[in-house]
């Protein structure tokens, strides 16, 4: 049973799903692969991971709280600006490990009403970060906005996977940048107003 490297292991499998997922798609996303990938034993995956349901949502979880904790920090420093989130936003979105692992948990929770529950609960929590990180760039989001913010991200997403080329990843860049001027628009502080100078 691991122990003290438990949180380095638990990373370490879902790092290696990523990696699958991106280099060879979802199929390739099973247990003994993984664990063979991740450098641990079959024992030490399935100690964390039961079933290959548990393990893609947690792979879901590590992969967009990644994503959107980096947005969230960078929005307390004050780093943040709506213009780096639709950068961040739209790398993202050109990602296909995330979409495909989103996927795959859809095509699952047609049969497993755990796995239904779980994404109807992600999507509540993807929703809350986007609306902090818009009360961070200085906006009070409605959720009709959010949702619709939202939506343009996981469509771009799944879009890119299906067609897989420069024209894709490019459109990826495109929607993020247009989706939050277009939802969050005006997000960011005030611009400064420039003093006058005085006549001497």
């Amino acid at each position: 049973m691991p122990t003290d490297e438990s949180p380095d292991i638990r990373r370490k499998i879902l790092d290696a799903a990523l990696g699958l997922l991106a280099d060879h798609g979802f199929m390739e996303v099973t247990q003994p692969k993984i664990a063979r990938a991740a450098g641990v034993r079959q024992s030490h995956l399935t100690y964390y991971f039961p079933t290959r349901g548990e393990l893609l949502k947690a792979v879901a979880v590590h992969s967009v709280e990644t994503l959107l904790g980096s947005l969230a920090g960078g929005a307390v420093t004050g780093k943040l600006t709506p213009e780096l989130f639709a950068k961040i936003a739209g790398e993202a979105l050109a990602d296909k490990r995330r979409a495909r692992v989103m996927l795959g948990l859809i095509v699952s929770s047609e049969e497993d009403r755990e796995i239904k529950q779980f994404l109807r609960d992600f999507v509540l929590r993807v929703r809350a970060t986007i609306t902090n990180i818009g009360r961070m760039l200085g906006r009070e989001p409605d959720p009709a906005s959010i949702a619709a913010l939202h939506m343009l991200f996981v469509g771009a997403a799944i879009l890119n996977v299906a067609r897989d080329d420069a024209n894709s990843r490019r459109e990826c860049a495109d929607i993020a940048r247009l989706a939050i001027q277009t939802f969050l628009p005006g997000a960011g502080p005030a611009p400064a107003q420039k003093r006058k100078r005085r006549k001497t």
